[in-house]
């Protein structure tokens, strides 16, 4: 019944995470794997912890935890599709939906539970969620969740779920502290290395342009004018930004939508669902609320504004060029953000070209004190960052260069 639910849910060769961890996970070894965002980590636990399922039994039998409802609701929507000829109930638990609904379904019995840690906790504090029969737990996108400050929840969960079962540990990246979780609660498990989040330069192209932060708005104008893109995500570093940027969006007639931690429940799972259903071309969200989103065929990413934290940039960029296709991240940089981009640069191996012939002017490199400095002094474009190389052109024609002459922007296109 599985493999009926595996050909109907479209597999036909399995991808390298698959291919490496189902195997040991079959044959009842824990497992640690490191693979990026979107490389089908989600089949290569669930095939197995639905194959150790037993649907005769209404205990819960098995457990995900993941970092975000987002993410929680898309991994029971794949496990749903590859049990989807077996007996097998799947429920998912997350905060911001009614605790009636989950202590219903919890009641009538289910064999599956994926949620994330806050609610988890909350039903086993309330007595509604019994782990004691659990033969398979699973921590999906482990490092975000240490980033989000659940390894206290986490704790609690599995120290809630017998000694003899089985785990998977997921993660694209590796830091110490999940180490100590996984040396914690895993024995003698199977180590998997895949890939960790660095884009593939075989399938993601990565372009920059630096400009002033006014006009950003602008680039990001023509960028759409010029490439054209099915599918974009635009990533802002806060709340006010995103909400702002999709309004600003809108305005102008491109149909995009806002995910970010201001909005309600029902207010994302609407986004989401207009993004997913192509109904809208743009998402403009925030990391936290980005994190753990499976979204196949992004054609786009966009750095609207350059992340703090430099591995963040790899989880943004990660999402296009998902297995095995293409796609294309563009990172506008104001002068303030420079700092942030060049320790993107100074840890990642794939080329990050410039948009426009001026960006090239912005050369970077490791200087001996082992920092990353700008060689570039002018920062003016043509008559200056106001004048009438850029601002002049752009708001004419945008095919037109504008007064600063050919070393301005103007409204040249790249």
């Amino acid at each position: 019944m599985l493999l009926k639910g595996v050909r109907s849910a479209g597999f036909e060769k399995p991808f390298p995470i698959q291919e490496l961890a189902i195997g040991p996970l079959l044959s009842g070894r824990s497992v640690i794997g490191q693979a990026k965002t979107g490389s089908g980590k989600t089949a290569a636990f669930g095939l197995p912890m639905l194959n150790a399922v037993s649907s005769e039994s209404w205990d819960v039998q098995g457990l995900v935890l993941a970092p975000t409802r987002e993410l929680a609701v898309q991994i029971t929507a794949e496990l749903k599709k590859l049990a989807a000829y077996t007996r097998i109930k799947i429920l998912t638990i997350y905060g911001g939906q009614s605790i009636n609904v989950q202590l219903q379904a919890l009641e009538h019995g289910v064999h599956i539970v994926v949620g994330t840690p806050g609610r988890i906790m909350d039903h086993i504090k309330r007595g509604s969620l019994d782990l004691s029969r659990v033969r398979f737990a699973v921590l999906d996108e482990a490092d975000t969740m240490l980033d989000m400050g659940f390894i206290d929840d986490i704790e609690f969960i599995l120290d809630s779920v017998p000694e003899r079962r089985q785990m998977g540990l997921f993660s694209a990246t590796m830091p110490k502290r999940i180490m100590d979780i996984a040396n914690k609660y895993m024995h003698n498990p199977e180590k998997i290395l895949v890939s960790a989040d660095e884009p593939s330069a075989d399938t993601l192209e990565q372009f920059y342009a630096v400009a002033d932060a006014d006009e950003k708005l602008n680039i990001l104008l023509d960028l759409f004018e010029k490439e054209k893109p099915a599918s974009t995500i635009i990533f802002c570093r806060t709340k006010y930004g995103a909400h702002k940027l999709a309004r600003e969006l809108q305005r102008r007639y491109i149909n995009a939508v806002p995910l970010h931690g201001d909005l309600s429940q029902h207010q994302r799972d609407h986004s989401m669902s207009t993004f997913r259903s192509g109904h809208a071309d743009v998402l403009v969200a925030t990391d936290v609320a980005s994190r753990g989103i499976d979204i196949s065929q992004v054609d786009c990413v966009i750095n609207y504004d350059v992340p703090e934290d430099p591995l963040l940039y790899f989880h943004r960029v990660g999402r296009t060029a998902r297995a095995g296709d293409t796609g294309k991240a563009f990172t506008l940089v104001s002068y303030d953000e420079q700092p942030d981009f060049e320790r993107i640069l100074g840890l990642t191996k794939a080329e990050i070209k410039p948009m426009r012939p001026e960006d090239a002017e912005h050369n970077f490199y490791v200087n001996s004190r082992g920092t990353i400095t700008e060689l570039q002094n002018e920062r003016h474009y043509g008559g200056g960052r106001r004048g009438g190389g850029y601002r002049g052109g752009y708001h004419g024609n945008r095919n037109r260069r504008g007064g600063g002459g050919n070393s301005g922007f103007g409204g040249q296109r790249w």
